[in-house]
């Protein structure tokens, strides 16, 4: 099958915030080419708002897994980083997204890629738009940064920090 860009989305509303997402940052990039990784943004909760605010990035990644296996490594590290479910759109400690997949469709049970929600939500399209506003929607055929451009709820989405300066490839991220 070879390698294939992949964008992720992370978010953390419990505990240590950004220690969440740099752990889960360094589990994802033991498993995942990590590329890129926009800035982290604090951001208001999203379907659920009785909850603490967020911090979330998004992730360009490349790997040679299925779009199944990648769901597993992103659930694993949910576990590793300590997530524990609460109910849908509840607060939790780390949370991980499977956003796109190249330009494949994905249509199973447990698995919508892309992920069927991204275009109504700020908090993903904001950062996406930072590292990959060119990228178009398979389905949708717009950019993440058209798609950023119309989304309601920019304003609850605030610059937070640069992303963890991790240690592989593509780390620290671009500053500019």
């Amino acid at each position: 099958m070879g390698v294939v860009r992949v964008f992720l989305g992370l978010g953390s509303n419990l505990g240590d915030r950004l220690g969440n997402l740099e752990r889960g940052l360094g589990i994802l990039g033991e498993r995942i080419r990590l590329v890129k990784v926009s800035s982290i943004y604090e951001t208001e909760p999203w379907g659920v708002v009785e909850q603490p605010a967020f911090l979330n990035c998004v992730v360009e990644g490349e790997t040679a897994d299925s779009p199944e296996g990648v769901l597993g490594i992103l659930k694993e590290a949910e576990r590793l980083v300590g997530r524990k479910f609460t109910f849908e759109w509840g607060p939790r400690v780390f949370d991980a997204d499977l956003l796109f997949y190249g330009s494949r469709i994905v249509n199973l049970p447990d698995l919508k890629v892309p992920h069927p929600r991204m275009q109504e939500r700020a908090f993903v399209l904001v950062p996406m738009a930072e590292i990959a506003p060119d990228f178009r929607h398979p389905m949708l055929g717009m950019t993440v940064e058209a798609m950023a451009a119309r989304v309601g709820g920019r304003e609850g989405v605030r610059w937070f920090a640069y992303a963890p300066e991790l240690v592989g490839d593509g780390f620290p991220p671009s500053r500019e």
